[in-house]
């Protein structure tokens, strides 16, 4: 039976109102659409990358019927080198879904933000927190890590049972007063992203530190358990890099499932042969130095190949020719806008 620590909802509290975080362009307001912009981009991104990407998306798309209303390629486009595109993709379809089903008004309440495109239990407990004040409770990652070493919870989070009694848990912690809740989610984001670090536990500046049973222990970074990793793979990409007399560069829109879905990439092959018998008028085939591209649980060897062409011919595959000045404002991967741009 785990003991819940008194008082740790007030510490919490009044620790953020002083120490924690407040001056994030998503911070200090109720508007849905703007913290669930904020929350799907922070999903696997760091802070200071979202804070080049989120005013960029909120000039382009100020609301949610202006980010339903606009094509995909044009979202994906803004996304462009955020990364987990999926998110992108979703992002738009949750907007349409809010202006079909709830008639471009978000949901109040967590049960029905879960319904939506791209959001989960955590993302729907977020918004319904800090828009409506509903006392329903967070677990991304960071907040895993500091419930768990608060409470000493070793129970491995790999088994389905033993993470959905942390929510629970989560849930009992709550503040009792529902105006304490945007406050107090803040602080569990801000202290798990700041001071309860996974490789670093900063005890001294922890609100709850004296409540933290991990720290009584002695071993705070032994919490969270979790066994079971995702393995790492990896992929050996060959990309055709033609350009015509014209300076454009052939495009293809990636499939809807897969790498890349739905950007705009070079063309894609498995082999060297296939990228040179893609394009048999290409000329002066010249192999650019390939690199590895890390994504979190993949690994890709990219292996582009430069060619020109004098005359109208076309590459055998699927694309268009795009001129140089148009391709900068598609939705590209990052590698491949790197390459292009000479980067």
């Amino acid at each position: 039976m785990t003991t819940l620590p008194t008082g740790f909802a007030r510490r919490m509290v009044d620790w953020q109102r002083l120490h924690g975080r407040q001056s994030l362009p998503w911070q200090n307001n109720r508007d849905p659409y703007r913290v669930w912009l904020s929350e799907i981009m922070l999903q696997q991104t760091q802070v200071s990358t979202v804070l080049d990407y989120f005013p960029r998306f909120l000039a382009r798309f100020p609301d949610v019927a202006a980010l339903a209303a606009a094509p995909q390629d044009d979202v994906l486009a803004l996304w462009s080198g955020l990364g987990y595109y999926s998110r992108a993709r979703n992002l738009h379809r949750c907007a349409q879904a809010v202006m079909a089903r709830f008639g471009g008004v978000f949901p109040r309440r967590a049960e029905d933000l879960q319904t939506l495109p791209g959001i989960g239990r955590s993302t729907a407990a977020a918004i319904a927190a800090f828009c409506f004040d509903e006392r329903v409770a967070i677990l991304d990652g960071n907040v895993k890590r500091v419930l768990t070493r608060v409470l000493g919870y070793g129970a491995d989070l790999a088994v389905a049972q033993n993470e959905k009694a942390l929510w629970a848990l989560a849930q009992e912690l709550l503040p009792t007063r529902a105006s304490d809740m945007p406050p107090y989610t803040q602080a569990l984001m801000d202290l798990g992203a700041t001071v309860c670090l996974p490789r670093k536990a900063q005890c001294e500046a922890c609100p709850v530190s004296r409540l933290c049973q991990a720290r009584a222990q002695g071993e705070p970074l032994a919490f969270p358990v979790k066994t079971r990793k995702l393995k790492r793979s990896s992929a050996t990409l060959w990309l055709l890099w033609a350009v015509n007399a014209q300076g454009q560069v052939w495009l293809q829109k990636r499939p809807d499932t897969g790498i890349w879905a739905g950007l705009y990439s070079l063309p894609v092959f498995d082999t060297e042969a296939q990228v040179l018998a893609a394009w048999r008028q290409g000329q002066d085939a010249q192999y650019i130095a390939p690199w590895k591209h890390v994504l979190t649980h993949r690994d890709l060897h990219l292996h582009p190949v430069r060619m020109t062409g004098a005359g109208p011919s076309e590459p055998a595959c699927d694309g268009r020719w795009v001129d140089a000045d148009a391709w900068s404002g598609m939705g590209l991967p990052a590698p491949i806008r790197a390459l292009l741009a000479g980067t």
